[in-house]
């Protein structure tokens, strides 16, 4: 059975049922009624001596004799007298029926007395009929003698009514059962028609078509909702399996190139370990090279795994400890780290927060080129470039070491460091209220700056120079640093897609810019987890400029932050001066 049939069946027995339950109340309501009224008739003609309008007596024989009179009226009763001995001497059919109850052959004054405020019920045993009757003391002109009369009428004009209603009222319900079992297939069928399309629809996303949509929505209706509900339910599924679909293309190239990227270090090790088997390597520089070779091709494939690393364990959400962090000693320590392993850059470190900058331009690192001051620095040894690894571990021991003895000891004065060397500058400026002290794990914040100023190296020139600035933005209580190159820039229709995981402006497998893909995917994960947000913005001039916000302390934790002396940016590590490199 259909469900509209169903619908349509309990809506017409539950209407039927009403319809019924109605009538019969109706039923009763309407006869208790008539009779009611009708007993309230006889009633009133039994106490008004209705026999004397009716009768003529007559004395005869000692006794009185009840003559019916000649036309008289139809009074629409019977009347029956009854004699002091309880016998019955008069009848008059008023009512004009042919049917006659079977009437008491006495019916004495006592009687009378207890049964006058009381309906007597009467029946003619031949027809079943029934009648209705009632008593009352009669007292004829002239005697001293009490009468009995008794007034009846026959139920049968109610009984007719009562039939009556009942045959007008069953036609009536039966066309109103008729009209709302049409009316509610009718109904149900229209309604079912969107649920019709509800359905088709459904087939068709089984069948694997997301691409459906419902249409003809009337948002007052349950079908109406249910259509908006289903729509935006495809919606989703639509966009999450657009999304998963984009996500398993990113995943396969990113497992091209990834697959690529760990081959090639490996291909290039096992060769020159061949060559080294088959004794094609043998000079002490062959061999040098090619271990040299070897660890550059480790460190990149090395690089490759640490960054696969990171995104897992950022993937896993971990809580970080986040404690409040003064963002200008983040970019000043960048900076140095930037000046250290490209000298060839200039380096501005800009806290628009005070208005001050610290300038680092390029570093002269050939001893055969004359100084600022005209001294010769001929006859010095040439040394090592400044970006191997032993350089870099040391400037960043050095400066380690001298925070650590700062920290017991008077705030040094700011100091600019300009071709290598160091002139004293302006004391530092104490903290404001606008300071850039925010929320965050400093060893993460460290490693964004990191990765966004490695960004900058890679695609911008060796001699381009590379900016930091902090600041920050009280309408949206959020501190900010950014990182500013003046290179090629960042296309905008690509910069909400240059934070996706694995994926890379360069589709081809080539190393000319380096990288895997997962640098600013590590950035956009550790941003979003300190609660802040990363955007890229275009260069005055040319190039881009990464922005990194992150939340404000609150300005109890930033006024005791604020008191802890920050120290300025350090001087080079004398090895790594110009003026006595070499020595």
């Amino acid at each position: 059975m259909s469900l509209r049939t169903k619908v349509t069946g309990v809506t017409v027995t539950l209407l039927a049922v009403g319809l019924v339950a109605a009538g019969i109340g109706t039923l009763v309501f309407l006869r208790t009624t008539l009779i009611d009224n009708l007993d309230e008739q006889l009633k009133q003609q039994a106490a008004s001596n209705i026999a004397n309008s009716v009768f003529v007596t007559n004395e005869v024989d000692g006794g009185l004799a009840f003559t019916q009179v000649d036309n008289a009226p139809p009074i629409g009763s019977m009347v029956v007298v009854y004699g002091p001995d309880a016998q019955r001497v008069a009848f008059y059919n008023g009512t004009g029926a042919k049917t006659v109850p079977q009437l008491p052959d006495t019916f004495s004054v006592e009687q009378t007395y207890s049964q006058v405020d009381r309906r007597i019920e009467l029946e003619d045993p031949v027809s079943g009929q029934h009648f209705l009757a009632r008593v009352g003391l009669l007292q004829v002109p002239g005697n001293n003698s009490f009468y009995t009369q008794m007034v009846v009428q026959p139920l049968a004009p109610t009984d007719r009514i009562v039939a009556a209603y009942v045959g007008i009222y069953g036609f009536v319900a039966l066309l109103i059962l008729i009209a709302s079992a049409l009316l509610t297939r009718a109904l149900v069928t229209l309604t079912f028609r969107s649920l019709g399309q509800v359905e088709t629809t459904a087939m068709d996303i089984a069948a694997g078509d997301f691409s459906q949509r419902l249409t003809d929505i009337v948002p007052d209706t349950e079908v109406g909702r249910l259509k908006a509900a289903i729509n935006a339910m495809l919606a989703r599924i639509d966009g999450a399996l657009t999304q998963r679909d984009a996500t398993v293309r990113q995943m396969r190239r990113f497992i091209g190139d990834a697959s690529h990227e760990l081959r090639t270090p490996l291909v290039t090790m096992r060769g020159y370990a061949e060559l080294y088997r088959m004794g094609a390597i043998r000079s002490d520089e062959d061999v040098a090279q090619a271990m040299e070779r070897i660890e550059k091709e480790a460190i990149r494939m090395g690089a490759l795994v640490e960054d696969l690393l990171a995104l897992a364990r950022l993937d896993e959400r971990r809580d970080v400890a986040i404690t409040t962090l003064d963002l200008r000693p983040i970019a000043r320590d960048a900076a140095l780290d930037l000046r250290v392993t490209s000298p060839q850059r200039e380096v501005t470190v800009d806290d628009t927060t005070s208005r001050a900058a610290i300038v680092l331009p390029v570093m002269r690192l050939d001893p055969e080129l004359p100084a600022e001051d005209g001294s010769s620095t001929s006859g010095r040894r040439r040394t090592a470039p400044t970006t191997s690894a032993m350089a870099i571990a040391g400037a960043t021991l050095s400066r380690l070491r001298r925070r650590r003895d700062a920290a017991d000891s008077p705030a040094p004065e700011t100091e600019n460091v300009s071709r290598g060397t160091a002139d004293a500058g302006p004391p530092p400026r104490r903290v404001t209220s606008l300071a850039p002290i925010v929320l965050g794990d400093e060893n993460r914040v460290r490693q964004v700056v990191a990765n966004l100023l490695g960004n900058a190296r890679r695609f911008t020139a060796d001699d381009s120079p590379i900016g930091l600035r902090v600041g920050v933005d009280a309408e949206t209580d959020m501190g900010w640093i950014e990182i500013i190159d003046h290179g090629e820039g960042v296309p905008e229709q690509i910069r909400e897609q240059i934070f996706q995981r694995f994926w890379r402006a360069d589709t081809s497998r080539t190393r000319e810019t380096g990288g895997s893909g997962l640098g600013l995917s590590i950035v956009a994960s550790i941003v979003d987890l300190l609660h802040g947000k990363v955007e890229v913005l275009d260069t005055p001039g040319g190039g881009a400029t990464f922005r990194v916000s992150l939340p404000l302390a609150e300005r109890r934790d930033a006024s005791e932050h604020a008191l802890i002396t920050t120290q300025p940016l350090e001087r080079l590590p004398e090895a790594l001066r110009p003026d006595v490199a070499g020595e």
